[in-house]
């Protein structure tokens, strides 16, 4: 059977324009294991993107399948309206040791956009019900992403994602991200002092007592190109909020579970986040669950007697899943026993030292931006002049696809290249990650 094929018969595949697929056929995968796939040909690919991010300790990990396999022979599923479960409690516990503190209620859902989703309305409601009902509106970063459901959508900054839906969308206000790479004040994330909190503060100024809440990506702008700024500026918008009264909600989807080398990313910057959205590598990439956790002081503005009309109204089908709360059981468990943020700590600056030696000096790298295992290699006609190439090259799409055939899974980000691959990758398998990126970029770009 002519696998490809029949997918593009049915299929309607995420984020892609489908016609590419006329040219670049779906590569229909057959196993995986550790960091590796294979196609039904037989074909390996490093994934060193980890499956959009999602597969945090390798595919088909045998203590993730182990817990999921066990859990499948006890219970599949259950109603999550007074009605619970081992699992979700013991996830609870064990969670409970190592978010931020002062986060201590648990409100699951199915997928990323969805705990966005959640939050956003969890904010709104909480405002609304401790006297604050001009606080409606949302401040979010520009080149923010927090999903593709609308409310979501009306946090993000991408017009890629967004721009058609404009007329269906909430009215947010965006403050101007920070941009390393191209400080408009000239300095560095290494030693800057967040001056460019000043365009926060002015929007602040401006717009605090009608904004309930700030969503942002702590650290790591992911979709925007993997931006990366300093803990500092995070800091400075917790501040800002406490002072105008605007809820901090932490969208760490991306970037908990280790990514960044902490456990979350607020903990660089030592801030509590009022709200904070989980999922991808929460289950290890097994299966969607994702959960929306929030502080003592937000959840007892709606503790109160039914006819009051302050319970918060929702719901997921899938809500708490026993299969997906075994499998992140399993997540934390193996990244508490197996040292895995240490070992991923030593494997991370490896990668920095690999990507430094092979990069550094070519013209078409303008920067090396990394922080945990995350690293980004961002594409440029000239580096001294921190040029960008047009998109209708698609620069990145060329690279990517002389990448596959060297075994490659490397989805850029528009003119971005990046690694994040699972945090058990070895030396060797970066080498081999690293030594087929390099000969892609000169396949397209030259020497």
């Amino acid at each position: 059977m002519n696998w490809a094929e029949e997918d593009m018969k049915f299929i309607w595949h995420p984020c892609s324009q489908m016609k590419d697929y006329e040219e670049l056929k779906p590569i229909v995968i057959d196993r995986g294991k550790g960091v590796f796939l294979y196609d039904k040909e037989g074909n390996e690919y490093i994934d060193i993107v980890s499956s959009w991010w999602c597969n945090l300790l390798g595919h088909c990990n045998p203590k993730i399948s182990g817990a999921v396999r066990e859990q499948l022979g006890r219970l599949e599923h259950v109603i999550f309206a007074n009605f619970s479960h081992e699992g979700a409690i013991r996830l609870c516990q064990e969670l409970d040791a190592v978010v931020p503190p002062g986060l201590k209620k648990y409100s699951f859902q199915d997928n990323g956009s969805a705990s966005v989703e959640c939050a956003l309305k969890m904010a709104f409601q909480y405002m609304r019900q401790t006297g604050r009902e001009k606080k409606t509106k949302f401040m979010c970063l520009t080149g923010a992403y927090h999903g593709e459901t609308i409310g979501a959508l009306s946090v993000g900054a991408m017009d890629m994602f967004a721009k058609i839906y404009q007329p269906m969308l909430m009215d947010s206000f965006r403050v101007q991200a920070p941009d390393c790479y191209r400080c408009p004040f000239g300095d560095c994330r290494e030693r800057c002092s967040a001056e460019c909190i000043c365009f926060a503060e002015r929007l602040f100024d401006e717009h605090a007592e009608e904004t309930c809440a700030l969503i942002v990506e702590p650290l790591v702008q992911g979709s925007a190109g993997m931006r990366i700024y300093p803990p500092l500026y995070l800091k400075k918008l917790r501040e800002l909020c406490d002072r105008h009264d605007v809820l901090l909600i932490a969208d760490e989807i991306a970037t908990g579970f280790g990514r960044t080398g902490r456990m979350f990313a607020c903990g660089h910057a030592e801030v509590s986040p009022d709200i904070m959205c989980l999922s991808k590598g929460l289950t290890g990439g097994y299966l969607p669950m994702s959960i929306a956790v929030t502080t003592d002081r937000i959840y007892d503005a709606f503790y109160d007697d039914y006819s009051t009309g302050k319970a918060f109204m929702h719901s997921h089908t899938y809500s708490g899943n026993p299969l997906g709360c075994a499998a992140a059981l399993a997540v934390l468990r193996t990244l508490r026993e197996d040292a895995v943020l240490e070992q991923a700590a030593v494997r991370a600056a490896y990668l920095t030292r690999r990507l430094e030696d092979e990069f550094c000096g070519n013209r078409h790298i303008g920067e090396i931006r990394h922080i945990g295992l995350i690293h980004a290699l961002e594409l440029t006609p000239d580096a001294s002049e921190k040029s960008e190439y047009a998109p209708s090259l698609r620069i990145g799409y060329r690279v990517y696809k002389n990448a596959l055939r060297r075994g490659l899974l490397l989805r850029p980000l528009g003119n971005v290249l990046y690694f994040n691959p699972p945090l058990v990758i070895t030396e060797e398998e970066l080498d081999r990650a690293v030594a087929a990126c390099r000969s892609s970029i000169r396949d397209v770009l030259g020497d």
